[in-house]
């Protein structure tokens, strides 16, 4: 069909194109985190200028953050390309079998060695970036909460986890297209499947307790108004939980899980106004007597304060509050009511069957190609082991597609988030959502002011002034 090198060099080519374009993309976002040193018209009725220099000031190291990033890992990827890195990672695999007293025949085997080695590189050559956008990016913008100790405790239960949960579906997954005949790929999409379905169910309850700690949220007017909005709805709500983000980072989340009749309800305690201990951080103590303050005649504070002071307490109560972490009950309840939304809309259940039909056509797409030598001759192999089929055709061969695919992902997503805030709306909550979106994004530093193809092939979520704008829609 194309020859070795046809093959090789196209898909060299089309990960620098999709490189460029990012960059390019980048760049127009970059640029307007530059130029845009003032509030517009438009935001400055929901952003202080403080605030908008903080958010502008975040994105711009973020940018600068991912365009390093995303250089270091082409280049990377180019030279792993070229140089032979994915053959030479598959012989060390055979040799470390060979000294046990294995050979080639046990393919399963040498592919969990494969596996195993590319995750260890793969964290090492990444683990200087984690450490620098958490412990210098994150750090310097007052996000990051963790201590070297706990982030080094993080990334080892990370690791080793992720090689549990990874190395035994690798195995199964290699043996199923081995054995599964010419209609493997169907075996091997409804393995998948169960795998899939499994890990969302034990994730929540086993997995993300190893690393934050879950307690119920506590009785009182907060708890008593969601379990009231669940059931208007008819959202089977049987368990409801405060995850202790603020261990980790400041930013904050929400989020539903679970099937059928069992579901659950996360808030990190960072959304919670009242829950948050960064608040707590800040909470002010009482102070000596100050110069400048009214005092009787011994030498106490005088117990009425003039006007000026007044003043002076208000403005500073006012400002106390402003920079609040998180959000009220009643944002809180509008937030929810926009989750709870993904869910009477059906939109977890549309994403997981866009999918499972994507997967299974991947699969059957797999089943075909899996046969032409070429490919992997084009990748420097002389053999077809089963898991470099995999590496080669699904991260390479398949990443024009993979592009599309995202892309018209990202747009369903955003046509969802409109529809969730459309339905908290219609749950009367409207001008409760809007306040805890501008809260929200002041507390994330999110920077309004986005450029227009930068988002629309990036943003899941709508930016903020789109979001606020369709809100106060009266449709």
């Amino acid at each position: 069909m194309f020859s070795e090198e046809t093959i090789f060099y196209s898909v060299l080519a089309f990960l620098w194109i999709v490189y460029i374009w990012e960059s390019y993309l980048s760049s127009r976002q970059r640029h307007l985190c530059k130029t845009v040193t003032k509030v517009p018209e438009e935001v400055k009725e929901i952003l202080d200028p403080e605030s908008f220099e903080k958010a502008r000031l975040y994105q711009l190291d973020k940018s600068n953050f991912g365009f390093w990033n995303g250089l270091f890992s082409q280049l990377e990827t180019t030279i792993i390309l070229l140089c032979g890195g994915i053959p030479l990672l598959w012989i060390s695999a055979g040799r470390i079998l060979n000294r046990i007293g294995y050979n080639q025949e046990y393919e399963i085997t040498q592919s969990i060695v494969f596996t195993a080695l590319a995750m260890v590189y793969s964290t090492v050559i990444s683990l200087p970036w984690t450490v620098y956008s958490t412990f210098v990016l994150e750090e310097k913008h007052g996000f990051n909460k963790q201590t070297p100790g706990f982030f080094a405790k993080d990334q080892v239960k990370k690791f080793f986890l992720t090689l549990a949960i990874a190395l035994p579906i690798t195995a199964v997954l290699i043996y199923i297209i081995k054995v599964g005949g010419d209609y493997f790929f169907v075996y091997t999409w409804l393995f998948t499947f169960i795998v899939s379905l499994l890990l969302i169910t034990v994730y929540a309850d086993y997995i993300a307790p190893l690393f934050d700690k879950f307690t119920p949220l506590p009785e009182g007017e907060l708890r008593s108004s969601i379990e009231s909005m669940a059931e208007s709805i008819s959202f089977p709500l049987k368990k409801l939980f405060v995850v202790e983000g603020s261990k980790r980072s400041s930013h904050s989340n929400a989020y539903f899980y679970g099937f059928f009749k069992n579901k659950r309800i996360v808030l990190f305690d960072t959304l919670l106004e009242t829950y948050s201990p960064l608040n707590k951080e800040t909470t002010e103590v009482s102070k000596p007597i100050e110069v400048g303050k009214e005092c009787d005649w011994s030498g106490k504070p005088n117990s009425t304060p003039n006007t000026a002071e007044k003043e002076d307490r208000s403005s500073e109560k006012k400002e106390k509050d402003h920079k609040k972490q998180g959000c009220n009950n009643e944002e809180v309840l509008a937030v929810l009511s926009h989750e709870l939304g993904h869910w009477k809309l059906s939109h977890n259940l549309k994403n997981l069957i866009i999918s499972q039909v994507n997967t299974f056509l991947c699969f059957m797409v797999f089943a075909f190609l899996m046969k032409r030598k070429e490919l992997f001759f084009a990748f420097g192999f002389d053999t077809s082991p089963t898991i470099i089929g995999l590496v080669i055709i699904f991260q390479f061969i398949f990443s024009p597609y993979n592009e599309v695919l995202s892309f018209l992902m990202t747009a369903l997503c955003r046509h969802f988030e409109f529809q969730a805030d459309a339905f908290a709306k219609f749950l009367h909550r409207g001008g409760a959502l809007r306040s805890a979106l501008i809260k929200l994004n002041k507390d994330n530093l999110g920077f309004p002011v986005t450029d227009w193809l930068y988002s629309t092939w990036h943003y899941s979520h709508p930016p903020l002034l789109e979001r606020l704008k369709a809100i106060e829609k009266t449709d």
